[in-house]
């Protein structure tokens, strides 16, 4: 416990000194026409993820060291790519650099035939992409990385224990401190790349550990909602014949925020609510209806995939009309 209140105390110094940097150099956020807020606000506070791994690393004797490499090195091409332009070639090959380290930590790599892992690459690198695309309104990356990881936290201690309790606890702590800055009606500072990305890292990890001591695909339903909602939207964008690559306002919080006025916070507590019924129901299946476990899945993907359609078909005209 006395690690716990140190390592939360640490947070809050590291991230208000972050904020100080960031306010020196000018590491903000400008608004532009994928935006969804109108203010400029502090960019990066998400460093605070990976300020929380170095310290779990330092307090607990550097459990999952090449985890930490690899995240080490994609925090640092990503807060490069957020203060400054970065070749996306660069950027690509140390993202790949980075998953391969995580790779070898949860000895994929050692153990598993290349086409697995060439799987496991390109579903990483989707995820990490999703998790970047989704970081757009006030609350959304870190309550939906907070949902994410108390649900590890509870399948941890009460249902199939994967991985070391410590690091739970100590992303919530790193959670904690950005929430209390991001979460709220006019947000104090942003996430950014090095923020979205390096939390999509650490849950990438987690979810990796829990799939390969349960042998269950399943468990990637903990990123349902992020995933039908940025893969409609390219599939979207794609039948619209734009470029996937460029910034837009598509996504269903962007219209909810944008074209509804939907507040941020309303929306981003929507979004972890509907998360949280999926894996409280996957859960349920896995433990008391195991055999049919993957139409409950199959289902719950569906559903989030009618939803989606029929939100689209019902307000997206009202963003087309502002195009």
């Amino acid at each position: 416990m006395f690690y716990y209140i140190l390592i939360f105390l640490l947070l809050i110094i590291i991230e208000m000194l972050y904020f100080k940097v960031a306010d020196k150099f000018s590491i903000i956020d400008k608004p532009n026409e994928r935006s969804s807020h109108s203010k400029i606000t502090i960019r990066g506070g998400g460093i605070i993820f990976t300020a929380g791994i170095i310290l779990y690393a330092i307090f607990f004797n550097l459990p999952y060291p090449w985890f930490i490499l690899g995240l080490v090195l994609i925090t640092i091409v990503s807060f490069i790519d957020d203060t400054g332009d970065l070749s996306s070639k660069i950027r690509i090959v140390i993202h790949f650099i980075s998953i391969l380290l995580m790779l070898y930590q949860l000895e994929i790599l050692q153990n598993y035939p290349w086409i697995y892992i060439l799987a496991t690459l390109i579903i990483a690198t989707g995820i990490i992409n999703a998790y970047n695309f989704m970081d757009g309104i006030n609350g959304i990356t870190g309550g939906y990385s907070s949902i994410i990881v108390l649900s590890f936290w509870f399948i941890n201690y009460y249902v199939f224990p994967f991985t070391d309790g410590h690091l739970l606890i100590v992303i919530l702590l790193s959670l904690l401190v950005f929430n209390f800055f991001n979460f709220r009606k006019k947000a104090h500072c942003f996430a950014g790349d090095v923020g979205s990305i390096s939390i999509s890292f650490i849950l990438i990890f987690l979810v990796g550990q829990l799939i390969i001591e349960t042998q269950d695909l399943g468990f990637i339903i903990v990123f349902g909602v992020y995933g039908v909602d940025s893969i409609l939207t390219i599939v979207h964008r794609l039948m619209l014949k734009e470029n996937i690559f460029k910034p837009h306002r598509k996504h269903v919080y962007q219209l909810l925020c944008n074209e509804l006025n939907v507040p941020h916070i309303l929306t981003s507590f929507l979004y972890m609510s509907i998360q949280v019924l999926i894996i409280a129901g996957w859960l349920l299946f896995w433990e008391y209806a195991y055999p049919y476990r993957y139409y409950y899945f199959v289902l719950s993907v569906f559903v989030l995939i009618i939803l989606y359609i029929l939100f689209k078909k019902k307000y997206y005209h009202l963003h087309s009309k502002k195009n």
